[in-house]
């Protein structure tokens, strides 16, 4: 880091073509080489073309001033930070301080309303314990760390995650610490025995539903919502029915290695034939001896590009059956295109009378409705927790962008009508964050069973509000941005990657208006008989 120091009246005398410094936050860099390099062009960095162009003035800033308001008007913090621009920077002005930091990992916003109550400093909550929040920090700072670049770029190039940061997910480098991701991804359970859980922080018969809520809030403070997905997504969803359904073999032999990222796994259930409709699904297996013989396609599978594994939902002549079909041959995949980004790894996948082991069964034959049925209840409030931490992330956007925006003369928040969209905005997440928690609570203190009858119709109304809620939050934030909240990179670019992929929040593990019609018909089933006006 440069550490001559300079006066403003320094600054001052270097305006003009060819010799042009500015001051952003204390700093003073030389821009003299590089405004012909400029994305905008040198013009923005020049006087118009009513003044001489040997004359800067930074943006109708002159010389010599600081032009941090007119620079964050346009640019991301993140823009300094990136080498080519970082060596622009010459020194700093004498007793002048920074002001404006990234967030060091671990590290919480004090922007309002970007963190939930219970990490906001003097605020309360009955959920969440002292290990709770060390196991916050923790993750947050890892996921900073090790996840956050690997999130952007993949999100950027389309490319899946990679060996690399697999490797990270269940232990970061030098053995330091074993993390074990994907096994806490699955929620609390047996799975987790034996393991090291975040270097130690939790214990595997301590760690509950609200450590895995902060993972899957966490996970989605990226802004980058098909790489959510593509970080192993697959197996979060179809991992459950074998350690659930499997046998002990089945899970001896396959379990390890996908929650050690050694292999790769898809839930294969939606067809072009059958979405929500699961009942409708039209892929057929047709036993034949020791073997099934597996004929039909699946849509839509999250990671399925890159499986080894699908936990596939077939129809035989005794009903609906789970199996566990490896790739081969006879089992291809092709990217499917969405409007997110291909690192999620959509698929459609064929079996082309792909032959299965009978071994490879989950469960019994005829109960394969119920096995996938039982898995939907944590998929549905996995989707709906990752939505949380996303909606929470475009209003703190949104609270940053109106303060330092300047319209019209004044902060863009001057505008009665953005403290109007703020208001709904801050209103939607703040009321998701108390349902979420409210049924997070639930699960901590239900058995499985309890949950599966009691907790289908809230929680599919949850997701049904959360996902409905952040669509509304997503179009307002889009107004205020503005042309920037379409445009990929930029300013805007956390808002128009939430604008163009918050539906997926609304149709994946259930459509939103299938959910809210499954929340009424539970609650409709438990009407006491007797209840009248």
């Amino acid at each position: 880091m440069p550490s001559k120091e300079f006066t403003l009246d320094d600054i001052a005398k270097h305006n003009k073509e060819g010799d042009l410094w500015i001051v952003i936050d204390s700093k003073v860099y030389d821009l003299s080489r590089f405004a012909d390099l400029h994305p905008g062009g040198a013009g923005v960095l020049y006087a118009d073309s009513q003044l001489p162009h040997s004359t800067l003035i930074f943006i109708s800033i002159p010389a010599g001033k600081d032009a941090t308001q007119v620079f964050f008007g346009l640019h991301r913090l993140e823009v300094l930070q990136r080498p080519q621009y970082a060596r622009l920077q010459i020194g700093a002005i004498r007793g002048q301080t920074e002001n404006i930091k990234p967030l060091g990992p671990g590290e919480l916003s004090l922007v309002p309303y970007a963190e939930p109550t219970w990490l906001t400093p003097g605020y309360f909550s009955p959920y969440y314990s002292d290990n709770h929040r060390k196991f916050h920090k923790a993750m947050r700072a890892f996921l900073m760390e090790f996840v956050q670049p690997e999130a952007v770029r993949c999100e950027e190039n389309g490319k899946k995650i990679s060996q690399e940061v697999v490797d990270k997910l269940r232990q970061t480098p030098l053995r330091e610490a074993c993390i074990n991701f994907l096994a806490m991804r699955l929620g609390p359970g047996k799975h987790l025995k034996g393991l090291t859980l975040m270097g130690g922080i939790v214990k595997p018969e301590e760690y509950d539903y609200f450590h895995e809520l902060i993972l899957n809030t966490e996970i989605a403070r990226f802004g980058t919502r098909a790489f959510v997905d593509g970080l192993l997504n697959g197996g979060v969803i179809a991992l459950p029915p074998i350690i659930n359904f499997g046998t002990p073999e089945q899970r001896a032999k396959f379990v390890p290695d996908i929650l050690a990222g050694k292999k790769y796994i898809s839930l294969a259930i939606s067809e072009a034939f059958a979405g929500s409709d699961v009942n409708g699904a039209q892929t057929v297996a047709v036993r034949d001896g020791d073997e099934w013989v597996v004929t039909g396609t699946k849509k839509w599978i999250t990671n399925g590009t890159f499986s080894d594994y699908f936990t596939t939902l077939c129809k035989t002549d005794a009903g609906f059956v789970v199996l566990l079909v490896e790739r081969s041959d006879a089992v291809s995949t092709k990217p499917v295109k969405t409007s997110y980004s291909s690192t999620a790894g959509t698929a459609f996948v064929t079996f082309d009378k792909a032959r299965v082991p009978v071994s490879n069964t989950l469960g019994q034959v005829g109960k394969g409705i119920s096995i996938i049925f039982s898995n939907f209840n944590h998929e549905r409030w996995m989707v709906t927790a990752s939505s949380l931490g996303a909606q929470r992330l475009v209003v703190e956007e949104c609270l940053k962008w109106t303060n330092q925006r300047i319209a019209f003369g004044k902060p863009l928040h001057a505008q009665a009508v953005i403290r109007a969209k703020l208001a709904a905005m801050i209103a939607r997440v703040e009321a998701s964050q108390t349902w979420v928690e409210n049924i997070t609570h639930q699960m901590n203190n239900m058995s499985y069973d309890e949950q599966s009858d009691k907790l289908a119709g809230p929680i599919g109304l949850l997701k049904q509000f959360v996902s409905k809620a952040g669509r509304e939050t997503a179009e307002d934030a889009t107004q205020i941005f503005g042309g920037r909240g379409i445009t990929v990179t930029g300013m805007g670019k956390i808002i128009e990657n939430y604008h163009r992929t918050s539906p997926f929040d609304a149709i994946l593990a259930g459509a939103e208006d299938v959910l809210g019609d499954l929340g009424v018909r539970q609650a409709i089933k438990r009407m006491p008989k007797n209840a009248r006006l």
